[in-house]
């Protein structure tokens, strides 16, 4: 056993821990949380190797069935919900001689990973995709002519784009979200506040009750925002909830949650008594607004989840012809599709109900409970097995 009382445990930050996954880097973990947390979420990939083992069977060392669990010639990373406990974790594995190092700031700095990658897509303006790798959100900066959007911000990275426009040279002129998010913070609001860009809701979501103590405008089907030299078409596709609007640029869809590359939207977050109706208004929408579009319309939707494959550059959009291909719950009849929608949703997003009250106005958490409410997955996708191969 090496003697380490003096010497501090390794850190690694999760962005380096991310770097190192997406390497293709084998890394092992250990996760100390909960198992009910570790179950709702956890660090994934096809490198990654992970055990769970709550911090509280750990104060007094390391378990017998725990070092059978462990490997001996691998550096374990320990982790935990905010980076304390597995610390302390790391120093009892460092003590029974394992080579060891804890994530800095746990699950909740893993959280904090916001990554951006420009798309190669067929339109004179420039659309940036950003990426939040913890739950699976993604929003988009479209910048034309010296003016730029922001499609579903986040208001954890509010600073961000007000960077990213910055280094465009641009104006950010408006903020739209596509519809009341249920799964994270929405930054409508903040970004519209710091920037003086107008802040832009879906006249159908408005009517969910939302209460904002500053300007908005709001669009309806068919409308167009201009930006610069081009145009943003406003494109009502109702279905995941009564709002749900998709924004098309050029060739590209932003879908917001009514379609994303894997599988289509659950209809059950804004009335579960209505799921059934909000699944046929889906399909509705589907096949009316977005099928009936040629098939190289880009598909940028609002989310990924695992079973999604991002494109070689990382992105995750899909060619509207190659998802009919690929999905089936594109190619079912009415019937069969809200019967399969229906019978097949995952567990509610955590803390759905005050995420959504958050976003409609009603009631305004500061940013450290702001951002406690919106851990873990996004669960906004009907079923991961819409999606045939």
């Amino acid at each position: 056993m090496t003697d380490n009382d003096d010497a501090a445990i390794d850190a690694v930050t999760p962005t380096d821990l991310k770097a190192r996954i997406d390497s293709g880097e084998d890394v092992f973990i250990l996760d100390a949380r909960s198992e009910g947390d570790f179950e709702e979420w956890h660090i994934d990939g096809e490198t990654v190797d992970i055990v769970n083992y709550p911090y509280f069977e750990l104060l007094d060392g390391i378990p017998e069935a725990l070092h059978e669990q462990l490997p001996d010639d691998r550096r374990i990373t320990a982790l935990c919900a905010k980076g304390g406990s597995s610390e302390l974790v790391a120093e009892n594995l460092e003590d029974a001689g394992y080579d060891v190092e804890h994530l800095e700031r746990g699950m909740k700095g893993w959280a904090s990973i916001y990554e951006y990658q420009e798309l190669d897509v067929d339109t004179d303006a420039t659309v940036v995709q950003y990426q939040r790798p913890s739950s699976g959100c993604l929003a988009y900066l479209v910048v034309a002519d010296g003016e730029a959007a922001v499609i579903d911000p986040l208001r954890a990275f509010t600073e961000q784009y007000v960077q990213d426009a910055r280094a465009f040279g641009a104006d950010l002129t408006y903020v739209l979200d596509t519809h009341i998010h249920a799964d994270h913070i929405s930054g409508l609001r903040d970004l519209a506040a710091e920037t003086d860009a107008t802040a832009v809701l879906p006249e159908a979501a408005v009517e969910r009750g939302v209460d904002y103590d500053q300007p908005y405008e709001t669009v309806a089907d068919g409308d167009t925002l201009s930006l610069g030299d081009t145009d943003i078409d406003v494109v009502a596709t109702p279905g995941h909830t009564t709002g749900m609007t998709a924004y098309a640029v050029d060739s590209v869809l932003f879908t917001g949650d009514g379609l994303f590359t894997e599988s289509v939207a659950r209809p059950d977050l804004e009335d579960p008594e209505a799921a059934k109706d909000a699944a046929r208004t889906l399909y509705e929408s589907l096949n009316e607004k977005v099928l009936s579009r040629p098939d190289e319309t880009v598909v940028a939707p609002a989310h990924f989840s695992d079973a999604a494959t991002p494109n070689d550059d990382g992105t995750y959009t899909a060619e509207l012809g190659d998802l009919v291909e690929r999905m089936d719950a594109l190619t079912m009849d009415e019937d069969e599709f809200v019967e399969f929608i229906v019978s097949d949703m995952p567990p509610q997003p955590a803390n759905y109900e005050d995420i959504i009250a958050t976003n409609l106005g009603q009631q305004s958490p500061d940013d450290e409970e702001a951002l406690e409410l919106e851990l873990g997955p996004n669960n906004c996708a009907a079923s991961e097995e819409a999606m045939t191969n």
